[in-house]
């Protein structure tokens, strides 16, 4: 059972950083695709970075360049560096799990975190 829990989130003025983590409960290995995903209010989850267990990365057009999706195999935690931070950013963010290829699907993965809160103003 894949366990995932964010932490990082804060409030920023625009043009600041942030880094979240998302620790993981079980090994990496039993996941194949991790990813970080946003929920504005009112807004659908939106997908923004993934890995896959080869370590290849993908990045939404809105957040390449900006954001970095990075992992930590020993510590068991996932990353997500974000840079030159909007207010559009305001989120709530999530990191997720799925034993399968790599999707921009929320509804594909079936392991979530609670979320962490990013405000930038």
């Amino acid at each position: 059972h894949v366990q995932l829990v964010e932490s990082g989130g804060d409030s920023v003025q625009p043009g600041g950083s942030l880094r979240l983590s998302c620790a993981f409960s079980v090994d990496r290995h039993k996941t194949n695709c991790v990813a970080w995903f946003r929920q504005r209010p009112g807004q659908e989850r939106e997908g923004l970075a993934v890995i896959d267990s080869d370590g290849t990365t993908t990045y939404a057009g809105s957040v390449k360049g900006r954001f970095t999706i990075s992992e930590d195999n020993a510590k068991m935690t996932l990353y997500l560096q974000m840079n030159s931070l909007k207010p559009e950013d305001t989120a709530m963010y999530y990191c997720a799990a799925r034993f399968f290829d790599c999707s921009w699907s929320p509804g594909s993965y079936n392991r979530w975190g609670q979320g962490t809160q990013v405000t930038v103003s």
